[in-house]
C-alpha cells in the first residue's frame, strides 16, 4: 500500500493526470502541453508506478483522493 507521504509527483506528472481527468488522450495532452505523445505516456507511466496502479484513470483518481493534484 502506498503511503501518501511517500508519493511525490513531478509537476508534469500532475499536469498530465489533470488532463486525464478531463478525458483527454495522450495525443491531446501532448498538443496542449506542447510535448510529444511519447513524453506524455512517459510521465503517466511514472505516475502510475509511483501510485501503484495499472491504468491512467486509476492514477488520476488515486492522485485526486490523496490530494496530490491542485
Amino acid at each position: 500500500m502506498v503511503d501518501v507521504q511517500e508519493v511525490v509527483l513531478s509537476p508534469r506528472e500532475k499536469q498530465c493526470l489533470q488532463w486525464v481527468e478531463e478525458g483527454k488522450s495522450s495525443w491531446e495532452i501532448g498538443v496542449i502541453l506542447k510535448i510529444t505523445e511519447n513524453t506524455v505516456n512517459f510521465h503517466l507511466k511514472n505516475a502510475m508506478r509511483k501510485l501503484e496502479v495499472t491504468t491512467r484513470i486509476q492514477a488520476a483518481i488515486k492522485a485526486r483522493r490523496l490530494k496530490l493534484l491542485d
